[in-house]
């Protein structure tokens, strides 16, 4: 399969609709882009209801973008205790957390002045 290249938008919603359809939770979208020192343009946030779903989340995306789009992330971390999982895409940045670990860091305070949208489990809805 030829790789194909994608817009960070594109990714951010394929990312959002793979976490929806694998029924992550509380899913946020952190817009990175207007901001001097960030890191990409968007972070995706979702949790799941255990460690095993927090695991199955990010293997879902993981796994679909390499079938669909041959793109493999740039780094992964935390697959061992699946807690938090990280998944580095350059661009967009998923964060699939257990509950009590998503209210620890509090990702959407530590970057609270971008913009971020809470997307409804909605599959018709747009990660704004």
């Amino acid at each position: 399969m030829s790789e194909v290249t994608m817009t960070s938008e594109d990714l951010l919603d394929f990312v959002v609709e793979t976490v929806l359809e694998k029924k992550g939770e509380d899913v946020a979208v952190i817009d990175l882009r207007d901001l001097d020192d960030a890191v990409a343009d968007f972070f995706v946030i979702a949790t799941g209801n255990s460690s095993v779903h927090v695991k199955a989340v990010a293997d879902e995306v993981n796994h679909k973008l390499k079938k669909d789009y041959s793109l493999l992330p740039w780094h992964v971390e935390g697959m061992e205790a699946q807690k938090w999982i990280l998944i580095d895409y350059v661009d967009v940045v998923l964060h699939v957390f257990d509950n009590e670990t998503r209210n620890y860091y509090n990702l959407e305070k530590l970057w609270e002045d971008a913009e971020i949208s809470v997307v409804e489990d909605d599959p018709d809805s747009a990660a704004s």
